[in-house]
């Protein structure tokens, strides 16, 4: 970061480095007047420092940028997808077997795309594609606990106390799983029909098969498995087989999560 003034326009520098508030507009914080605004007021942080002088100039790239404590992601070649994956395609950019894979929906963009993490053939929902390798490695790496929540279609009756005993904590043949949040979205409709319902629950990690052997572990087996958020992405109204980018603030908060 420097405090030197930028040339009038607000062109980057021979060395990369743009005006902060002209950074902010276009990064769509807001207008370049209101962006003034915040940071006179104190609302704009530049690697854990607080700016207040306006024509602070920033590497784009590299600047970790908070505005009233949101990150702003860096400029970046990478991009960040979210596809709400189909049941029966497989999670792989290519598959021997002839199979439907990922590619299938991103075949028409120019970046060499790999996904973060799995979801199983026969689940449903989101999952995150990029170009960006770092971000990959440690989105789905569990020690950096990203919450990630399903919506389980289950066989019987789940009362409360199977939800408790989720919470508890349950010892699978590979160790325990650590369910961080469960609840019953829907129950039997009437004791004559026990045959059918619907739970959601919140892991951090991302064993094989792990939400699956988790319900059969607790004697409820699952039937249909969608995965509706990782952290603070949610799947929301995107249709089966849409992809939408991340928004910045989603970026933003993934990015903290992964300490990147």
């Amino acid at each position: 970061m420097s405090e030197e003034v930028a040339p009038p326009g607000g062109h980057p520098d021979a060395d990369g480095l743009v005006r902060l508030q002209k950074l902010l507009a276009q990064s769509g914080v807001a207008s370049r007047r209101r962006c003034e605004e915040l940071m006179l007021d104190g609302l704009v942080e530049v690697d854990g420092e607080v700016v207040t002088r306006l024509g602070t100039k920033v590497d784009p790239s590299t600047a970790v940028i908070r505005v009233e404590g949101r990150r702003l992601p860096p400029i970046s070649p990478h991009v960040y997808l979210v596809l709400n994956k189909p049941r029966g395609v497989v999670s792989a950019m290519s598959d021997p077997q002839g199979r439907r894979t990922l590619t299938d929906f991103v075949a028409d963009r120019p970046e060499r795309l790999f996904h973060v993490g799995r979801l199983d053939t026969d689940t449903s929902g989101l999952i995150l594609l990029t170009n960006d390798g770092d971000f990959a490695h440690r989105m789905a790496h569990p020690s950096y606990e990203v919450d990630k929540t399903y919506v389980a279609e289950v066989t019987g009756a789940v009362y409360p106390r199977t939800v408790k005993e989720m919470l508890d904590g349950v010892t699978l043949d590979d160790g325990p799983v650590q369910v961080t949040a469960a609840r019953i979205r829907m129950s039997p409709r009437s004791p004559r029909d026990p045959d059918r319902s619907i739970v959601e629950l919140t892991i951090h990690e991302g064993r094989n098969r792990i939400v699956r052997r988790l319900m059969d572990h607790l004697g409820h087996p699952v039937e249909r498995l969608t995965r509706t958020s990782i952290g603070p992405v949610e799947l929301g109204s995107l249709r089966t087989g849409e992809i939408r980018e991340l928004t910045n603030d989603e970026l933003g908060a993934l990015l903290d999560l992964a300490q990147l």
